[in-house]
């Protein structure tokens, strides 16, 4: 499985972006995609996930109501649409997947088996 991930630049504070991660090579119905990021010194942080069969959602408390993530079963694509950028969100942003996770997997990095590599978000003043 491929992933590849794209649409991350640099946005001022209070603006706006949307990622993409699109999946390839042996691909499942079943899949959890997930968007995780690591800022320099930190360790990588869960972001948010969806069940593309199913649709269902999990965030982190730090971007609830301002990031939304959605996808297209059909396609394995998974989108992430990122409101209210705040400098904190600046990170190197990483798309995975992985089949069949339960929701309480789906925030933990070492469950997906699979990654993109990473797209750069700067968010600045």
């Amino acid at each position: 499985v491929q992933l590849q991930a794209s649409g991350g630049g640099l946005v001022d504070v209070g603006g706006s972006l949307s990622l993409s991660c699109a999946a390839s090579g042996r691909t499942s119905s079943r899949f959890v995609m997930g968007w995780f990021r690591q800022a320099p010194g930190k360790e990588r942080e869960f972001v948010a996930a969806i069940k593309l069969n199913g649709g269902t959602t999990k965030y982190a408390d730090s971007v609830k109501g301002r990031f939304t993530i959605s996808g297209m079963n059909a396609k394995n694509t998974a989108y992430l649409t990122m409101n209210s950028l705040k400098r904190e969100d600046t990170a190197v942003y990483f798309c995975a997947a992985d089949e069949r996770l339960i929701l309480s997997s789906m925030s933990l990095p070492g469950q997906y088996d699979y990654w993109g590599q990473g797209t750069q978000v700067t968010v600045s003043s």
